[in-house]
């Protein structure tokens, strides 16, 4: 199976697809779309949203993950990036996608083993558990790859628990 990470934001958007080869987790490509600042945010919004269908177009992922949004200050920033979350998720709903969200402690227990784990510890265990020679930049990049590590990892027990649930 292939799963699409998002590390979601407006200035940069973090993706990683991974496939899931019995127990092993693949990289095929990562990287970042990217907008610019001090353009009209109906026009970034755009961007995003016209990069998120070319890419699952490209590597057809079976499934989607996103990192859930956690603000605690900048409202104006929580808004934009909601927004352009939006977009994210409209472009996978429209190619009938199925999409999960986990938390950033979701997230870093499910890659290094630790919920709290510090930034720099997240980018080396996705470093590491996908053979890459770098960690990828910018960090938005790295943390996609962890989403879809994440995702990759609990996938086939969320869709398990799912089928007991709707019986």
């Amino acid at each position: 199976m292939r799963f699409l990470g998002i590390d979601p934001g407006i200035a940069i958007v973090g993706f990683g697809f991974v496939d899931k080869i019995g127990s092993k987790v693949v990289p095929v490509q990562y990287g970042c779309i990217q907008t610019e600042a001090h353009t009209p945010e109906e026009e970034r919004l755009l961007h995003v949203y016209e990069g998120m269908v070319q890419l699952i177009d490209k590597y057809k992922p079976d499934a989607v993950a996103l990192e859930k949004l956690f603000f605690n200050r900048n409202v104006t920033t929580a808004m934009s990036v909601s927004q352009a979350r939006g977009v994210m998720v409209l472009a996978a709903a429209q190619k009938g996608l199925p999409i999960a969200e986990y938390t950033p402690m979701q997230i870093k227990q499910a890659v290094v083993g630790y919920g709290k784990a510090e930034k720099k510890q997240v980018q080396e265990m996705v470093k590491m558990f996908l053979r890459l020679q770098v960690v990828p930049k910018p960090d938005d990049v790295a943390d996609a790859l962890a989403v879809a590590v994440c995702h990759a990892h609990s996938y086939t027990l969320n869709s398990k628990l799912n089928e007991v649930l709707r019986k």
